[in-house]
């Protein structure tokens, strides 16, 4: 069996990835394996229909807004390097790395994991989460078991919670704020990219 460097050069810009990520030449292989494996008919990218082949999207009731993430503004298909930098925020963080001074900050910080998660509320992508944004991923995670009225009342409290400046609506800012007490890595991290 050939090396880890040598199995590695199979990767573009494997070193920049790792880099870039922090994830391990394992991981990259392992995530490289499973990129293949949704690129079902190997074009080399993917497009939402081959996540829709992971079964836990699929039975997640924010599925498409989860595999939306993975696609920028008018893309409707993600390479290799994209998909690796998408599922880095959802590396553990690493606390010994980055510790240079570096001005570049990784994937899986706190902050670069809640820009993430704030941004599978903001629907509309105008840097807010209104209360009708909140509704529809409410009435998506929690469908049928909970009534209308307690979705509203959930999502009213939610607001006057966060809502700091009064404008009806939840920033970036307010969110982080909302969240400081939350253990976002725990939340946010796959054990198998440990």
């Amino acid at each position: 069996m050939g090396s880890s460097s040598s199995s590695r050069n199979k990767i573009p810009n494997a070193q920049e990835l790792m880099d870039q990520t922090g994830f391990s030449s394992a991981h990259l292989l392992r995530l490289y394996d499973r990129f293949e494996c949704l690129d079902r008919d190997n074009r080399g990218y993917l497009s939402p229909d081959d996540f829709e082949a992971v079964g836990g999207l699929a039975m997640n009731p924010i599925g498409g807004r989860i595999i939306d993430a993975f696609f920028s503004s008018g893309q409707d298909t993600v390479d290799f390097s994209s998909f690796v930098r998408i599922l880095a925020h959802f590396r553990p963080t690493d606390r010994n790395r980055n510790k240079e001074g570096t001005q570049q900050e990784l994937p899986n910080s706190r902050t670069r994991k809640l820009k993430f998660a704030f941004q599978l509320y903001d629907l509309d992508r105008d840097g807010k989460i209104s209360r009708e944004e909140l509704l529809q991923v409410l009435r998506a995670m929690l469908g049928l078991q909970v009534t209308e009225e307690q979705l509203q009342s959930i999502a009213e409290r939610a607001i006057q919670e966060a809502d700091l400046d009064k404008d009806d609506a939840i920033s970036f800012d307010e969110f982080k704020k909302s969240l400081e007490k939350v253990d976002i890595d725990t939340k946010m991290s796959i054990g198998f990219l440990k």
